[in-house]
């Protein structure tokens, strides 16, 4: 990427990002991420790209959308990271159960195709 990297706290460019993979139907790993804002992955930097989407999903409730932190996944599995499986909008969704597995596969699923269909109408 050219140019300086732009900041994982700018609320309005990663919101930017998750609105265009909502509309392409697809969630980003948190390394893809940081890589389209130009930086590399570290885990300090995953962690502030983290409270950064924490703040982008408060707004989305507020404004009656879907949330969008849900498609922001490890590569590993393509489930989300710890942060947001203990956030109150997970509990808050219906979902108390462990974080893997396949009740919470299809508990993210939903709430991805919530974020897709939502966007791709947009």
């Amino acid at each position: 990427m050219t140019g300086d990297p732009i900041p994982v706290s700018d609320v309005a460019h990663v919101r930017a990002l998750l609105i265009e993979a909502a509309r392409e139907r697809r969630a980003v790993s948190y390394s893809e991420m940081l890589a389209l804002l130009g930086h590399r992955f570290t885990r300090p930097l995953m962690r502030a790209l983290c409270k950064t989407l924490d703040v982008i999903d408060e707004a989305a409730v507020a404004n009656g959308e879907p949330e969008l932190a849900v498609l922001v996944v490890r590569e590993s599995d393509g489930m989300p990271g710890q942060g947001w499986w203990v956030s109150p909008r997970a509990s808050l969704e219906g979902h108390a159960g462990p974080w893997e597995g396949p009740e919470a596969r299809a508990f993210v699923d939903r709430l991805q195709r919530e974020a897709f269909d939502h966007w791709s109408q947009a």
